[in-house]
């Protein structure tokens, strides 16, 4: 029988079994479209690093005490392949777990999870409130804000642009790349 690979019909489903907050939603579906841009990018499977990426967050709402260590369980329970539970559990890496990002994916989810809520944030402040205007001039002038978006670590931001070899400019580039295509589903199309 060959291994079950997650469609993303079966991540959204356990997704919305455990995540009913809709900014929760909207955070899933970024890092599920930046995930899938990064993928391209890099020659990746992007099926495979969008699914990771829309289920980063599996236990966060439901079991915050034991964010990226309760989601093995809820994983496991549904067959979920051991490659995708290490990479939902390597992007706490430092924070709540010791799983060390190692593969590009693993990489590329750790250091973009925590920059799509500053690029999320700093769009909303502009008068357009729209994803589709900001430029990274603007988000890394917010990134140097530390009470701005105060809950956005910025240290796993500037760590991910290590791990990934990227600079800080280019990674937000990419992220707003791709943030972009869903602009209207996580409520950052504005009113341009």
């Amino acid at each position: 029988m060959p291994p079950y690979i997650p469609t993303r019909e079966d991540a959204m489903e356990l997704l919305k079994k455990y995540t009913r907050k809709e900014g929760l939603i909207r955070h899933a579906l970024a890092v599920e479209s930046v995930m899938g841009h990064f993928a391209t990018l890099f020659g990746e499977d992007a099926q495979k690093w969008r699914v990771i990426g829309l289920v980063h967050d599996l236990d966060y709402e439901m079991y915050p005490d034991q964010h990226c260590v309760k989601c093995i369980e809820l994983f496991e329970a549904s067959n979920w392949p051991q490659e995708y539970i290490r990479a939902v559990i390597s992007h706490g890496w430092g924070i709540c777990t010791d799983v060390k990002p190692e593969s590009p994916l693993e990489k590329t989810l750790y250091a973009i999870d925590e920059l799509t809520g500053l690029v999320a944030s700093a769009a909303l402040v502009r008068p357009s409130k729209s994803i589709l205007d900001i430029t990274v001039k603007s988000v890394k002038k917010k990134f140097k804000d530390k009470s701005f978006a105060a809950g956005v670590d910025r240290e796993v931001i500037k760590k991910g642009t290590q791990l990934l070899n990227m600079d800080l400019a280019e990674l937000i580039a990419q992220v707003i790349l791709g943030m972009q295509p869903v602009a209207e589903k996580i409520g950052l199309k504005g009113n341009l």
